[in-house]
């Protein structure tokens, strides 16, 4: 739906990456991933230097950030300070020169995990969602391939 979003732009697309390949199922599915996405995107890897990446586009492209919840576990598996890189990530996106589509993912819709590591990610993903949603123009949320729009009119073509 995101890169559909993106699409509906006639701007020069980059694809800002966070995962990272720790193991080959993960490897193969980002591969799946490249091949899916086409050539004409400018593809970047910012699996902790998100805000570096941001920096990096330019005003006439279109960003795409797949996605703000690895980035988020990538930070919080590193032991770094969540609320101070989300807080770096918001200047960042307010101060990047393009317009940014940011994939993020809803975790607190299931149940309550059972340890502290899982529950900690929960609340800092929820945490980072209502603060994206705050500042963004447009939130979708997509179940079952289905948009809806959160905020925001959905965009000819999109719905």
């Amino acid at each position: 739906m995101a890169e559909r979003l993106v699409r509906l732009t006639a701007r020069p697309r980059r694809y800002i990456a966070t995962a990272e390949a720790w193991d080959d199922e993960m490897r193969d599915r980002i591969a799946r991933h490249r091949a899916d996405r086409g050539g004409d995107w400018i593809t970047a890897e910012a699996p902790l230097d998100l805000c570096g990446a941001l920096a990096a586009a330019g005003a006439e492209e279109v960003v795409l950030v797949d996605c703000a919840t690895l980035w988020l576990t990538n930070h919080l598996l590193a032991e770094h300070d969540l609320e101070a890189e989300a807080a770096a990530l918001l200047a960042a996106l307010a101060a990047c020169a393009a317009p940014v589509v940011v994939v993020s993912n809803e975790v607190g819709w299931s149940i309550v995990p059972e340890n502290a590591l899982a529950r900690a990610f929960r609340d800092a993903q929820g945490r980072l969602n209502q603060r994206l949603a705050g500042s963004a123009e447009l939130v979708v949320a997509v179940m079952a391939g289905l948009p809806l729009a959160l905020k925001g009119g959905l965009p000819q073509g999109l719905a």
